[in-house]
């Protein structure tokens, strides 16, 4: 059973650094990109209220940031290790979330959660004030 598996995710100060792992057991190669989308401390935590953060694509490594994080956080990946990162500094109170990867197969990296076929679990990221 292919599976995302997310790793890295903890509690940290306001300007602290954290580097997320997402690492997928998909050997074949009909992954065109993975994004992280995080999804905040609520009552009603619905799936399409996932906001999206970044994504790469596996060919090439073209990045796409959410305008929230853009200059903070960076995406990037390891295909030998099937693995994607998100490196996050400057970390802010408003990164509390809990953060997801997610593959799409389709041919496009988009921010809306319906393109994605694939969803790790998720890691909780706290960051204190």
């Amino acid at each position: 059973q292919v599976r995302l598996v997310e790793s890295g995710g903890g509690l940290r100060q306001v300007g602290d650094s954290l580097r997320l792992s997402c690492a997928s057991s998909d050997h074949t190669d009909r992954t065109y990109a993975t994004a992280w989308f995080r999804q905040s401390p609520g009552k009603d935590r619905r799936f399409v209220d996932r906001a999206f953060v970044a994504a790469v694509t596996r060919i090439g490594g073209a990045t796409y940031y959410a305008e929230s994080v853009k200059g903070r956080f960076t995406v990037s990946r390891d295909n030998a290790k099937r693995t994607v990162y998100l490196q996050m500094n400057s970390l802010k109170p408003e990164d509390t979330a809990v953060y997801y990867c997610a593959t799409t197969w389709g041919a496009r990296a988009t921010a809306s959660v319906r393109d994605y076929d694939l969803w790790g679990q998720g890691t909780q990221v706290t960051v204190s004030s």
